[in-house]
């Protein structure tokens, strides 16, 4: 799940904490090698409040755990930002390079990351695989028809509450393509009918606040 930060609270987070990842100590004044994280992950009812917020490198932040428990450990344990400098350059100049790619194929319309549960990749594109694609939508029926906590529903399909709720706010679901935190239409066909998708994303809203489909 995706939760947006907005741009004021980041900045000023990163203001805070100096530019400073809180990890390695890794230093970037433009904050562009910088994200702010939830130290109380929203799925644990954490908040997108400054003193739920700290400073990452993208490096660490890739790295960092998804709850609070395993994430204060995480964070106690600090490293030598010099470490990481020579990865840092190199992964710097292969992912600009994978960015550029990806987004050719985003503005194609193309899925561009592994296929969601109820899709298989043919030939580099999407199509519904029907047997998951039965599950998925059974998920979706269950979610919205029943009070049935995210946690419940996952160990019913054998998956975690995490996943859950990705699944349950994937908009690839809707024909749709993804990418930095832009969406168009994708060139595959939606797995979902449109009001089913919207019945839940309210349902979302009503039980955990205001969330960002992914």
């Amino acid at each position: 799940m995706v939760s947006e930060i907005p741009f004021k609270l980041r900045n000023f987070v990163m203001q805070r904490d100096n530019f400073k990842c809180q990890k390695c100590g890794f230093i970037d004044n433009s904050g562009k090698e910088l994200e702010v994280h939830h130290i109380i992950p929203i799925l644990e009812k954490g908040k997108g409040e400054e003193n739920n917020l700290i400073t990452l490198c993208s490096i660490c932040h890739s790295h960092a755990p998804d709850s609070k428990k395993e994430f204060l450990i995480y964070i106690s344990e600090k490293i030598d930002g010099k470490t990481l400098s020579s990865f840092r350059k190199s992964n710097y100049s292969v992912s600009q390079r994978i960015k550029k790619g990806m987004i050719e194929k985003f503005s194609k319309g193309i899925h561009i990351t592994k296929a969601p549960k109820g899709y298989k990749l043919h030939d580099k594109i999407l199509t519904i695989d029907e047997e998951e694609a039965k599950q998925v939508k059974e998920i979706f029926n269950e979610f919205l028809n029943n009070e049935i906590s995210l946690t419940q529903l996952g160990k019913k399909f054998n998956m975690t509450t995490a996943g859950i709720k990705k699944l349950l706010q994937n908009t690839t679901y809707m024909g749709k393509v993804k990418f930095a935190n832009i969406e168009t239409e994708g060139n595959h066909e939606a797995l979902l009918d449109k009001q089913l998708f919207e019945q839940v994303q309210e349902k979302i809203k009503k039980k955990f606040g205001k969330q960002t489909a992914v």
